[in-house]
């Protein structure tokens, strides 16, 4: 993969197209992790800028995503959606766990979450502290889904079903997450639900402020017996399909700015018109 003199790109779109084809032709296969910055830098002879610049470009473009502390690794990339599991696992391997959610109902981060957290329940992954914010809708208020097919009327059966998904959910995160404090497993654990007056027609979530992933909910008619059969439209949660951005060293990178926006989004949103869910 040595940089060819006559070719007149500058240096670090040359290092990029050099190590873009060799991830494209699988030399470096899904998940594998790419030679640390010194070892390319001393491989194709350049500035360590210059490496950094190349490593940007690939990280913008989706092929990689860079862990803090532990170096860039050829992201997965599958005709299925990006799975959160792994990236929640890997979180979980540093001291100080944070995850944000923003959504409907946090039904997938409660499955997501129960892999890692059996591995700290039996000794396998030792965080020290673990931070949840759940920002979950207010389903007292009418919403834009779930809402009758018939006139788009609000129902407040549906709504009812609605929030106690979200309730049962976030109730379980809840509990799974603050019980390790309590068994002397972790420092520190917190979950932490507000509620607040919208209907989330995406998902968000920010794994130690280091990865985002965001997705649409995809709206379908279903019919279903709510205390009466009803046809309704509703979103579906399993069908979203989650893009995945991760920050890296330069703060000026499309990664970086993603999850910067997005937790300026999030903190602005559960600071000012989000209120604390009771039971």
């Amino acid at each position: 993969m040595s940089l060819d003199p006559d070719d007149t790109r500058p240096a670090f779109q040359q290092v990029s197209s050099k190590l873009r084809a060799a991830i494209l032709t699988r030399e470096y296969e899904p998940g594998d992790k790419l030679p640390s910055n010194p070892e390319l830098v001393k491989h194709f002879g350049v500035a360590k800028a210059t490496i950094q610049r190349a490593l940007d470009q690939l990280r913008d473009d989706g092929l990689i995503v860079s862990r803090k502390g532990k170096g860039s690794f050829v992201r997965q990339r599958t005709e299925r959606p990006i799975g959160l599991r792994p990236h929640l696992e890997a979180a979980f391997e540093e001291p100080q766990v944070s995850v944000d959610f923003a959504g409907f109902s946090s039904e997938t981060l409660h499955s997501a979450i129960q892999e890692p957290l059996d591995k700290v329940r039996s000794g396998r992954l030792t965080p020290q502290s673990i931070a949840v914010r759940l920002l979950l809708p207010d389903s007292s208020s009418p919403m834009a889904v779930p809402v009758l097919v018939d006139g788009l009327r609000d129902d407040a059966d549906l709504r009812a079903r609605a929030g106690r998904i979200g309730q049962t959910n976030a109730g379980g995160i809840k509990h799974s997450v603050e019980v390790l404090a309590e068994l002397g497993l972790v420092q520190s654990a917190k979950v932490e639900i507000r509620l607040f007056r919208a209907s989330p027609l995406f998902k968000l979530y920010i794994l130690n402020d280091e990865e985002v992933f965001f997705g649409y909910y995809p709206l379908r008619q279903r019919t279903m017996d709510v205390n009466g059969e009803k046809e309704f439209f509703d979103i579906t949660g399993k069908d979203t399909t989650l893009f995945h951005h991760s920050a890296g060293p330069d703060e000026s990178s499309i990664g970086s700015q993603y999850v910067s926006q997005s937790r300026r989004w999030f903190d602005s949103a559960w600071e000012s018109i989000a209120f604390e869910s009771t039971p």
